[in-house]
């Protein structure tokens, strides 16, 4: 597994935790608020979230490279979790690592850290967008709609989910939040089945703050699990950089900003005696805590192979592994504050990102759809209350061996 795909803070809440703040095109150096214990403590979660989601994700295939942004897939988790009550709500948020807080914290501190980060260098773009299509014909609670608009900026829309345009607009809608660089997330035609898709979106595009000289970048080694060589195209910097580091006898660790230095790519590389997946199973909330207060300022030129990487998974058994399996099992989940009815379940949560590492910086895009089906609506019971016949016969002949009838049943 390549070990330079150890990128998933770049998508994560923490990345606030770097430096923001000062003026528009000089170095960020501080918020420009400070962060209230909400927001502290979902920072905290988040983390334990993103972590725990990507050791999963790993274990189940660990011989491929993989990209994520799990703050892509808590958000969209995360307005599905105000629809879920009982048993679902709390499997819910033991999942997500929110069984300590208030939801009335949650969605505030959600809020309040998405306008912080979209608008926290002018040097990077990033957008964030959330949005929640509902089958016309199917009610659900308003009460469940006015959060998601309200906390998460969540655009709402019903639609006719049997036009086979449907599909093609929620596609369109990722694609623009996307930037182009992912096309679609819902089939079509949509089953009949499904109700409701909750989407988080997110791009990313910012350059190095020392960008790689593109006249030094050529193929260089690189040593595989297996402990074979090969020359993979290896970008460098012209002279030292300023960047970050951290090394301990598990690790090297080196922290390369973008722009004005708020959001960075953080390359955790195992010793040579070490291998990727025991990083991997290590990397805990305590562990990715320690490593980034132990990085330091540091000069260095870096030499980071370039790689572009499309990735997609869907995320049910990852879910359930992690304690949320309730919120899938259809006649069980209940999400009665999404819908007072209580007949619907998640039947699926589909995952796709996108990034390019190259010299000039990094672009890259995520999108987590939730989708919600109602329960099958299969026939009635049949109850047999008032009086009647019954036959016993052969059936294959048709032959009428007993007949009878029935007016009181226990007469």
């Amino acid at each position: 597994m390549n070990a330079f795909i150890r990128l998933t803070s770049l998508s994560l809440l923490p990345l606030v935790l770097a430096t923001c703040g000062g003026e528009p095109f000089g170095p960020i150096t501080e918020l420009p608020r400070e962060l209230t214990s909400a927001e502290l403590r979902l920072i905290e979660v988040d983390n334990s979230f993103a972590l725990k989601l990507f050791r999963e994700i790993d274990a189940r295939d660990p011989d491929v490279n993989l990209f994520i942004s799990p703050l892509s897939v808590a958000m969209a988790l995360g307005m599905t979790y105000n629809g879920a009550d009982g048993e679902t709500q709390v499997a819910m948020a033991e999942a997500l690592e929110l069984q300590h807080m208030a939801i009335g914290d949650v969605n505030e501190a959600y809020r309040d850290l998405i306008a912080l980060l979209l608008d926290l260098d002018p040097r990077v773009e990033f957008q964030l967008a959330n949005s929640i299509w509902h089958r016309n014909t199917v009610q659900f609670e308003q009460a469940f709609l006015d959060i998601n608009r309200e906390y998460f900026d969540a655009e709402v829309a019903g639609l006719d989910f049997n036009d086979p345009s449907a599909a093609d607009r929620i596609n369109d809608w990722v694609n623009d939040a996307t930037n182009g660089k992912i096309s679609d997330i819902v089939e079509k035609p949509i089953a009949g089945d499904l109700v409701m898709f909750l989407i988080n979106a997110i791009y990313f595009k910012g350059d190095w703050t020392h960008q790689f000289d593109k006249g030094l970048t050529r193929d260089a080694n690189f040593t595989l699990d297996d402990g074979t060589t090969k020359q993979v195209e290896t970008m460098f910097h012209k002279s030292e950089a300023e960047v970050r580091i951290f090394s301990d006898d598990v690790m090297r660790v080196v922290d390369l900003p973008y722009g004005g230095d708020a959001f960075s790519m953080t390359i955790l590389v195992p010793r040579p005696e070490v291998d990727v997946e025991d990083v991997v199973a290590a990397l805990d909330g305590p562990r990715w805590a320690a490593l980034v207060d132990g990085l330091v300022d540091s000069e260095r030129v870096v030499g980071l192979p370039k790689f572009t990487l499309e990735y997609e998974i869907e995320l049910n058994d990852v879910l359930t592994a992690l304690g949320m399996g309730v919120a899938f099992v259809e006649n069980v989940a209940n999400f009665s504050k999404m819908r007072q009815a209580n007949d619907l379940f998640i039947s699926s949560v589909k995952h796709k990102t996108f990034v390019d590492v190259n010299e000039e910086g990094t672009e890259a895009a995520a999108a987590t759809s939730v989708g919600i089906s109602v329960t099958s609506a299969g026939p009635g019971p049949f109850l047999v209350d008032r009086p009647f016949l019954f036959v016993i016969r052969e059936r294959l002949s048709g032959a009428i061996i007993f007949m009878g009838k029935i007016l009181d049943p226990e007469l």
